[in-house]
């Protein structure tokens, strides 16, 4: 897949529509920069807006891939469907991986929120047990939100990917 040609042949398509980048990226709920980074061959717009861009331009959705127009055909209603539910399955896995963020960060603020009960509202006499509660609830809500920024930005997904090749490569030998 040639992203130049994709970038170009999408900057080509805006223009006969007589869009801007900033009316197009308004319309599809992204940035103008995100729309910049399409044309340009940097980046691919995820398969749910190549289906609107499909639909906005009225231009096959293989056309779109291959960077060129090759027919007048339409896409036939199966392969579409097919495509549709691809894209539907991507939205889910993106929301999953929001509710999984949103979690790590609920655990790590009322971490927080109970160290913060506890110093302030409990006389508590300084014991191992209690200096024990005070720096589990601190470690607790650190490591809550260190594991949602590595959940959201991915690095844990390519962490269990490397773990994964390794165990491969264990059981080869």
């Amino acid at each position: 897949m040639d992203l130049q040609k994709i970038g170009t042949f999408l900057k080509d398509l805006r223009k006969e529509k007589g869009l801007t980048q900033e009316q197009l990226a308004e319309s599809l709920n992204v940035s103008r920069r995100t729309v910049s980074r399409w044309e340009t061959g940097m980046n691919m717009p995820d398969l749910d807006l190549l289906m609107e861009l499909s639909d906005l331009y009225a231009v096959d959705l293989r056309e779109m891939l291959n960077g060129e127009r090759k027919s007048e055909d339409k896409m036939n209603k199966e392969m579409q469907e097919t495509v549709l539910q691809v894209a539907e399955y991507s939205n889910a896995e993106k929301e999953r991986g929001a509710k999984v963020v949103c979690i790590y960060f609920i655990v790590g603020i009322i971490a927080l929120i109970v160290n913060i009960i506890m110093d302030l509202f409990m006389d508590m006499q300084e014991t191992f047990w209690a200096g024990f509660l005070e720096g589990g609830t601190i470690g607790l809500a650190i490591a809550a939100m260190i594991m949602g920024i590595l959940y959201a930005t991915g690095a844990l997904r390519k962490v269990y990917a490397f773990k994964m090749r390794l165990i491969g490569k264990g059981k080869a030998e």
